[in-house]
């Protein structure tokens, strides 16, 4: 799960930056803005996509996607009231800061599955056999 979170993050982090890049719509972001959010996105995304194709993803660098993400979210909620957004603006940032919360949720729940999982495979941790050695 966390491996599909993280690549989900990144194709719809990637697609957002791309849309801000070539389209620009006029939901009452700067241009200049949506410039830099879109590079910023599409770097971010493919970053998150990478991660999400390793075979073992770092658990420093989930967590830091991770705290990226609850940022992101912040700032969306800031970027309502610091931004003359019309109403395309505000849905669009209310959809992409649910659409990310949804993403940490499941990141989280990943990365807890992941190290459980590999700390069951932990040397000295298999199960005991169920009839044990004869002295």
């Amino acid at each position: 799960m966390l491996k599909f979170a993280l690549k989900l993050d990144g194709i719809a982090s990637g697609a957002l930056g791309l849309l801000a890049l070539l389209i620009r719509p006029a939901v009452g972001y700067p241009q200049a803005f949506l410039i830099g959010i879109g590079a910023f996105l599409v770097c971010y995304g493919t970053f998150a996509f990478w991660l999400g194709t390793r075979p073992s993803p770092d658990r420093r660098l989930v967590l830091l996607v991770i705290v990226g993400n609850a940022l992101w979210v912040a700032d969306s909620v800031v970027a309502l009231e610091w931004f003359p957004l019309n109403g395309w603006g505000v849905a669009l940032t209310i959809a992409q800061a649910l659409a990310v919360a949804g993403f940490i949720t499941l990141q989280i729940i990943g990365l807890r599955r992941f190290n459980s999982s590999a700390s069951g495979s932990a040397r000295g941790t298999r199960p005991r056999s169920p009839h044990p050695a004869a002295p």
